[in-house]
């Protein structure tokens, strides 16, 4: 992997506001694989007082979209799972990790191991799914047949 002085190739890191606001960095890229941190803010919290589990969802959901699209044609999520390990706490920098597990037709597996300090925090699981391009038959927003 290489540092990231720019946003992983194939994402564009930059529009997705969501991550941005919560303060999420990439680190490192590569070919189906990318590393991300962020620290934890005090609005994301939660009752206990450790991060909330949407936004350590989210940290690893912004690894896994960075590596699915890192080798070329744009990829949603299909569907994606997390296991919570230990707790992560404000001011604290989980460090996201993506790698690729396996490629088949248009879709895709990544495994994303979140870490605090080095110890696993969560361990996450996302399967994608390649796009095609809109042709001039479809409009974008529908799904046609063809586009399944």
């Amino acid at each position: 992997m290489s540092q990231a002085t720019e946003p992983t190739p194939g994402v564009t890191f930059s529009a997705g506001e969501a991550s941005r606001r919560l303060g999420i960095e990439p680190a490192e890229h590569g070919e189906g694989a990318a590393v991300l941190r962020m620290t934890v803010p005090s609005a994301m919290v939660n009752g206990h007082g450790t991060a909330h589990g949407g936004c350590l969802f989210l940290l690893a959901g912004t690894a896994f979209a960075c590596a699915c699209t890192s080798q070329g044609p744009v990829t949603v999520a299909a569907g994606a799972g997390i296991v919570f390990v230990a707790p992560a706490r404000e001011g604290g920098v989980p460090v996201a990790s993506a790698e690729e597990r396996t490629r088949f037709g248009r879709s895709g597996v990544h495994d994303v191991t979140v870490r605090r300090d080095g110890d696993v925090v969560a361990e996450f699981r996302g399967r994608g799914r390649s796009v095609r391009e809109t042709t001039a038959r479809e409009t974008p927003g529908t799904t046609t047949k063809e586009s399944r």
